[in-house]
């Protein structure tokens, strides 16, 4: 699977160790005065190591890793100790991943861990958010939905298929100039639905959306995926991206085809 990870540039790493003690999860560590990542498995993507690089030797990028698996990573931590656990905890509660938060917090639960979550701040009680998909701020993924407003990113290239509001959630999958035909978008289309956008002509990488699509049908464990394109025949490749992810996945989900006009009319409903 694709996804995003951190990339050392070991010709700038200088081995002061900063990010090793930044990164909780215990993806990193110091061989032979080099920063390296040990594993795929423990590194969530969230970047918390990059400010902890006094060299810039640390980037975000995207490339085909094995998932993140917070029990892993909690199998990993867990002997050192309530501090380390509480310091993981805190960071994913910092960038909003709860969902990765609760699957900890229960994982000590079974266990017999007792932790004081108070120590963290905040309300501790279980929900669904998102985490930062890059290092950039404004990629940071944010979920509004119980304010009746939606999630952070939209565009389908920004969106991490294992963001928390995407669990187990009816996809809609529409096409960028959708939004703008249609003045019931909100109400009509998206009410109680995640949200990806996309441009089957104008976007690159069309395969690395049937991929990312094909994840977040059996990671994030999607129910439905609507496609909602426009009647011009190029928007007709946004249904095949949907129709190749399924395919792809090991789940088999129902996915429906909205068309609507160019005057924002509903022309077809189809489930297939």
């Amino acid at each position: 699977m694709k996804r995003t990870i951190i990339k050392i540039d070991e010709e700038l790493c200088n081995g002061c160790g900063n990010c090793v003690e930044g990164c909780h999860e215990g993806a990193l560590q110091l061989i032979d005065g080099k920063a390296v990542m040990i594993s795929d498995l423990y590194c969530d993507g969230l970047g918390a190591c990059i400010g902890d690089c006094p060299v810039g030797a640390i980037e975000l990028i995207e490339r085909e890793a094995v998932p993140y698996n917070e029990t892993a990573v909690m199998e990993r931590i867990a002997p050192k100790g309530e501090k380390v656990i509480l310091a993981h905890l805190k960071h994913l509660k910092d960038h909003n991943e709860m969902a990765w938060f609760n699957e900890a917090v229960e994982w000590c639960r079974k266990e017999g861990i007792s932790l004081d979550l108070s120590k963290i701040g905040g309300n501790n009680k279980p929900e669904i958010k998102a985490k930062l998909a890059c290092g950039c701020p404004g990629t940071t993924e944010q979920d509004f939905r119980q304010a009746e407003q939606q999630q952070w990113p939209v565009q389908l290239h920004l969106l991490n298929p294992s963001a928390g509001f995407l669990f187990k959630s009816d996809l809609l999958l529409a096409s960028d100039c959708s939004s703008f035909s249609h003045r019931a978008f909100h109400d009509t289309f998206l009410k109680n639905k995640s949200l990806a956008i996309a441009c089957p002509k104008l976007d690159s990488n069309i395969q690395n959306y049937v991929e990312k699509i094909a994840l977040m049908i059996d990671g994030a464990q999607l129910n439905t995926i609507t496609v909602l394109m426009m009647e011009v025949p190029c928007c007709s490749g946004l249904l095949q991206i949907a129709k190749n992810a399924r395919e792809k996945a090991k789940r088999k989900i129902p996915v429906k085809a909205l068309v609507i006009s160019i005057r924002g009319e509903i022309l077809s409903e189809n489930w297939f």
